[in-house]
């Protein structure tokens, strides 16, 4: 074999050898690319599902004080209220018993009625709770509505005007803020929504 031939030998040699090293190599890129990118996938959904899960227990805790506050509602006569074929006098005042069972305040508390909400109750009065369940109204003064400040464990009682026969389509919904600065609506069948996510 003379020095030309060799030459060309070993260069197609070397040529080979380098060809298949470069083309083992981007296989091996591609394996750890591949493997790289399922990583990446596989972290995306844990980081998702934990993303969920700490949005999950944030909106417990915004709903938490929230969930502690109840409505009672009551539909009473007002003294010489008018009376049906029958002779009953006819329901027209709507008592609302609003109960802040959390251990923090609750702010700008109003029951509001009607449709557009647009009528607010007249007045509410400080009730003071005998024992669990059983409540009495006292014979202090009536406050403006909203009421400002409802304090832990308090229970205060909101009186609507005179709906007279319209009282069907004046249901009350009771709307506070709570102690974290957030904004709820609360009706009578319990429905809670903060005023962010209304729907």
């Amino acid at each position: 074999m003379d020095a030309g031939d060799l030459a060309t030998w070993v260069g197609s040699s070397f040529a080979a050898i380098a060809a298949g090293a470069t083309i083992w190599t981007l296989k091996s890129q591609r394996d750890q690319i591949d493997e790289q990118r399922q990583f990446i996938a596989e972290q995306s959904a844990t980081l998702a599902l934990e993303r969920a899960e700490l949005m999950a227990a944030a909106h417990d805790r915004k709903i938490a004080q929230a969930r502690q506050v109840e409505m009672k509602v009551e539909l009473t006569v007002q003294n010489g209220a008018p009376a049906d074929a029958n002779g009953e006098p006819i329901p027209d005042i709507f008592r609302i018993e609003v109960r802040n069972l959390s251990a923090e305040p609750i702010h700008e508390v109003t029951v509001r009625f009607g449709e557009q909400e647009a009528e607010e109750a007249s007045a509410a009065v400080e009730a003071d709770l005998l024992r669990r369940g059983l409540t009495v109204v006292s014979d202090g003064p009536r406050l403006n509505v909203p009421v400002p400040l409802v304090g832990a464990g308090r229970i205060y009682l909101f009186i609507s005007g005179s709906l007279l026969a319209e009282v069907n389509r004046h249901r009350p919904a009771l709307h506070f803020t709570d102690n974290v600065g957030v904004r709820w609506r609360l009706n009578e069948h319990g429905d809670l929504r903060d005023f962010a996510h209304p729907g």
